[in-house]
């Protein structure tokens, strides 16, 4: 990357960590303490824009690993591999916070309602994701297998979303929010997005250095090379 684009990540991870030292701030500050479950409550603000990220981050290996059955070039799968890596953080971060949550809601660190069990499923999920690349020596059959899977996958993420809609369930499917609680809650979107997107550009690019240089524009095997106007092999 040359000396812009290093310039703009800089400039970018710094902007980054000073949103969240500015909403840090305003949870603590601004935002009023919720009279039932008292500043446990605050770990919402953080609960719920790292979920919603995960389903984005979800979206993309989805995204890319239809993307790599469809063109076969790589640079897909290192952008799913990527964005699986950043959705398998963020829903240990979404449980984990979730967990906290429950234990002061509910009295309970864990109950299998059916939001908890997906949200635990999908972790389990990318976590293979993650698990069964490097256990395929070849990179072309490493990239179709976990495109297949990627797709797969994904289909969890809906029944997380619409499960406390369509099923009984523990789990509030919405919060009544002061307006300063609004503010801090979009407020917190942004840096936590911001992580989100630069985390995945960072595992993508380090993905692109670590790939051996022959494998960078292959295609799979069996893919009919295509002839470029010199008359090359593109």
């Amino acid at each position: 990357m040359n000396d812009k684009g290093n310039t703009f990540l800089r400039i970018y991870w710094t902007v980054t960590f000073v949103l969240f030292a500015a909403v840090m701030v305003m949870v603590f500050t601004y935002t009023p303490v919720e009279k039932q479950m008292g500043l446990v409550q605050k770990i919402f603000y953080v609960h719920l824009p790292v979920a919603i990220n995960t389903f984005v981050a979800a979206l993309i290996v989805f995204v890319a690993s239809v993307g790599y059955l469809w063109q076969r070039q790589m640079w897909w799968d290192d952008l799913a591999a990527a964005a699986g890596k950043v959705t398998a953080l963020f829903a240990a971060i979404v449980l984990l916070t979730g967990m906290t949550w429950g234990r002061s809601a509910w009295g309970m660190w864990w109950t299998w309602s059916p939001r908890l069990t997906f949200s635990l499923v999908l972790l389990l999920l990318y976590t293979v994701y993650l698990m069964i690349r490097p256990s395929i020596e070849s990179p072309q059959r490493r990239a179709v297998v976990s495109a297949v899977y990627g797709v797969v996958a994904f289909l969890d993420v809906p029944l997380v979303y619409l499960s406390v809609k369509l099923m009984p369930d523990i789990h509030p499917s919405s919060i009544t929010l002061a307006t300063p609680m609004k503010l801090t809650l979009l407020a917190w979107f942004v840096p936590v997005t911001m992580m989100m997107a630069g985390l995945v550009h960072a595992h993508y690019r380090l993905g692109r250095l670590l790939r051996p240089q022959g494998e960078h524009d292959a295609v799979s095997a069996g893919t009919p090379a295509v002839a470029n106007r010199a008359g090359g092999v593109a």
